[in-house]
């Protein structure tokens, strides 16, 4: 019987490395896995829509949502997921020291639409009072010039967002001086070459991060799967082929990092590490699927709106393949 052979577009995690390696294979499907670095799969995906499927900013899917040619569907399988407390980067020139200084000052984000910018402003906005429109927003490359935003946006006026110049970067800006913050999902390279001009704003971001799952129960999502819409609809039973796969695949890592014998990772304090984030976040604390994520999506989706970057608040239903909402039982 003939198998669909499907393009995924994917980091390389340690969640996903079974279906990388073939060791699970979805049903009727078969992948060529192709492990980019999520910026390059997040532009080629989106300007282009080069892979059947692909791991997508769940930022930029809810903006494509907004839009009158729905090109993706994606479903509940959240590759990456990140506490954000630790991505605020101050500049030591800013005389920021708490986040209540923030308000007024001009923020570095590679790109406004980013997830991980959106989950800080949210934040920052639920937990210490901080209008997302209070600020600043200077958008641009963080290590590279001549970033730009990957889709065309339509804020509302009251939120000031300008870009840098055609030869300056956020990193280099920041520690200058030239910005007093930064909002990102990658460590500008300055925070470790020059320490004494680049420090986060949350140095115990760990216990700050516990505190706040401990107080909301989200961890942040950061990415979900996208399927193109038009090989979805062609065969709409892809979805939950892939969705049933990438559980597996999961599993086999939950099981693998608990393992003594011999250590999965280079983390030489793994098994401790696993066995504190069991004790705080519970077995499985990277869920999938809908209704263990629902509270974290629905907050997202409020972020999201509130920010100006979907014109209303996003449903579950109309983000997700209905395939995926339900599984059979015997």
């Amino acid at each position: 019987m003939t198998r669909l052979s499907l393009s995924l577009a994917c980091w390389g995690y340690d969640r996903t490395e079974a279906l990388q390696r073939g060791a699970v294979r979805p049903d009727g499907i078969d992948l060529n896995f192709q492990v980019l670095d999520v910026e390059e799969t997040f532009f080629r995906m989106l300007r282009n829509r080069e892979f059947d499927v692909a791991e997508l900013s769940m930022s930029s899917y809810c903006v494509t949502l907004g839009r009158e040619n729905l090109g993706f569907i994606a479903i509940p399988v959240f590759p990456s997921r990140f506490f954000r407390h630790s991505c605020i980067f101050v500049s030591a020139k800013s005389g920021i020291e708490k986040p209540e200084d923030l308000v007024g000052k001009r923020i570095g984000v590679p790109e406004y639409q980013m997830t991980a910018p959106v989950w800080i402003r949210g934040i920052l906005q639920d937990e210490y009072g901080i209008d997302p429109a209070s600020v600043t927003y200077v958008t641009g490359g963080e290590e590279e010039p001549g970033r730009e935003e990957k889709l065309k946006l339509n804020l509302p006026d009251k939120f000031k967002v300008e870009p840098i110049g055609p030869t300056q970067t956020l990193t280099r800006m920041l520690a200058d001086g030239e910005i007093d913050a930064l909002h990102t999902a990658r460590a500008p390279s300055t925070f470790y070459s020059e320490p004494g001009k680049v420090r986060r704003l949350f140095p115990n971001f760990v216990d700050v991060e516990k505190a706040y799952f401990a107080k909301t129960g989200i961890f942040p999502i950061m990415h979900v799967v996208a399927i193109r819409r038009d090989v979805y609809e062609k065969n709409r039973w892809i979805a939950q082929a892939l969705y049933k796969a990438f559980v597996e695949a999961q599993q086999l890592s939950y099981e693998q990092l608990l393992v003594s014998a011999s250590l999965k990772t280079m983390l030489p304090w793994q098994i401790a590490a696993v066995e504190d984030t069991i004790a705080t976040m519970g077995r499985g604390w990277w869920p999938y699927g809908i209704e263990k994520n629902r509270h974290v999506i629905e907050t997202f989706t409020r972020y999201h709106h509130e920010q100006g970057l979907s014109p209303r608040q996003l449903t579950i239903e109309e983000m997700f393949a209905p395939e995926t909402f339900a599984e059979f039982r015997i």
